[in-house]
């Protein structure tokens, strides 16, 4: 017996590859994807761009959040552009994704002039690139995003979600103004790639393209959102598919601080313990799976949080 033999860890061979997109422009544009194995895989290829994470604020000040989420931006939440200042300044955010939530018709039903103004105001007062997020109802989301890629045409936005219900005249827009699209669907491998090839269709390039699969949180069906972002990343690699070979993003941060478990007390559940960190913990736990499985970009809300990922990414890295 040989004791000096050295263990040679078993490598797969991918034949795909996960195309690149720059988001934003400038000195503070971020790549993302660009890999030819899977996440964090680096002892089987190149990974060539890193995992990145992008701190969320709000076009309106949220009545929802638990304690813990609110505390660190209680002093900016009525002023979205002290907002991302303060996720850039105080926590370094590489992004920045500003929800629409204030147009939702269920809601405070703001007008499309109104969020372009807001959306406008931060992306000239912030150097990072910029996501803009609506609210997923197909005849507001295409009367306010097809505003703000009007009117923000310069910035180069990163615009979602676009879906095949409002598809042709969102992304068309967006297309023509320069910016990135997220094509967004629900929790399945062939919507995705359906979604994909209408785009493609459309003229819209690889280069302006991210896949959003649609995400939830730990206890709410994470193990099915992960094994979808999975199934699309073994298809881009593995099956060299053309159609899901683009850089994932996961916007998670909502879908963890709205559970129950997020906001409980502890005086309503003893066992679950201080709450503040069940729900940062929370929150970092199901941003990594959901990065493990394959994404590439993360929408995050609390600090600490960010910390614990933006640790396990460098310690992988």
């Amino acid at each position: 017996m040989n004791n000096n033999a050295i263990f040679e860890l078993p490598k797969q061979n991918y034949s795909g590859l996960i195309k690149t997109v720059t988001l934003g422009k400038g000195d503070k544009a971020v790549s993302v994807g660009g890999g030819n194995s899977y996440p964090f895989h680096y002892f089987e290829g190149n990974s060539c761009h890193r995992a990145r994470i992008a701190m969320e604020i709000y076009d309106a000040p949220p009545d929802d959040w638990p304690a813990a989420a609110l505390e660190p931006f209680a002093d900016v939440v009525s002023d979205p552009l002290a907002w991302a200042r303060k996720c850039v300044t105080d926590y370094e955010a590489e992004l920045i994704c500003l929800q629409l939530t204030g147009t939702d018709p269920n809601g405070a039903n703001t007008s499309a002039e109104q969020a372009a103004s807001t959306v406008n105001r931060v992306a000239n007062g912030i150097d990072v690139p910029l996501i803009v997020w609506g609210t997923a109802n197909h005849e507001k989301d295409t009367e306010v995003l097809r505003l703000v890629c009007e009117t923000c045409h310069d910035k180069k936005l990163i615009v979602g979600p676009v879906e095949e219900g409002d598809y042709k005249k969102i992304a068309a827009t967006a297309l023509g103004y320069g910016h990135t699209i997220i094509a967004s669907s629900s929790i399945d491998i062939n919507l995705a790639k359906q979604l994909n090839i209408l785009l493609a269709n459309l003229g819209v390039p690889d280069s302006q393209l991210v896949l959003d699969p649609t995400v939830s949180s730990i206890g709410y069906g994470i193990e099915y959102c992960y094994s979808v972002i999975e199934r699309i990343r073994m298809a881009a690699l593995t099956q060299q598919d053309e159609k899901l070979a683009a850089p994932i993003i996961v916007n998670i941060a909502r879908e963890t601080w709205k559970s129950k478990e997020a906001g409980m007390s502890v005086n309503d559940d003893p066992k679950l313990g201080n709450a503040a960190k069940r729900g940062i913990m929370l929150e970092a736990i199901s941003a990594w799976i959901l990065l493990m499985a394959g994404g590439d970009i993360a929408i995050m809300r609390h600090p600490e949080a960010i910390s614990l990922v933006r640790g396990m990414i460098c310690d992988l890295s």
